[in-house]
């Protein structure tokens, strides 16, 4: 595993490239955790992570479901929903690091009840596409996944 040292420096010239679960229920309501560190600490965000450098999509999504929400989801299980691009002034490494993520956002249909709790959200909650739409707690990047055309 790089150091957080060198992981500084890879944040701070390089953008990082992530995968997002847009995740929805049996009654059309989306999944979203309220996030405790940056970026976008305190918002409201979908749930997902980065790729790791030779991780493969399709590995990179088995760990970050599991790692997120403790199933194991194939890419095949999944719908491509788009590419994206998340600009912000801080980072996790360092609040005076910007941070450039290009974004693999996936849609799934889960119909059961997930297990949820990780050191990446304190609280979890569905919505509707018209909550996230006209919430100021949720981020824009993650309303842009809901905005006409999406």
């Amino acid at each position: 595993m790089i150091s957080i040292d060198k992981f500084k420096i890879v944040v701070e010239n390089t953008p990082l490239v992530s995968i997002d679960f847009i995740i929805e229920n049996s009654e059309g309501n989306y999944l979203l955790g309220k996030r405790v560190n940056e970026p976008a600490c305190g918002y409201w965000f979908t749930l997902g992570g980065r790729i790791f450098k030779n991780e493969k999509i399709e590995d990179a999504i088995k760990r970050l479901s599991k790692k997120e929400f403790y199933q194991e989801i194939t890419l095949d299980s999944l719908k491509f929903h788009g590419i994206y691009e998340h600009f912000y002034d801080n980072s996790f490494v360092d609040e005076n690091i910007s941070t450039h993520y290009v974004v693999l956002a996936y849609k799934l249909k889960l119909e059961q009840n997930l297990n949820l709790l990780n050191i990446e959200h304190c609280a979890y909650n569905y919505y509707s596409k018209e909550e996230i739409l006209n919430s100021s707690y949720v981020h824009t990047y993650v309303k842009n996944y809901f905005k006409e055309g999406n």
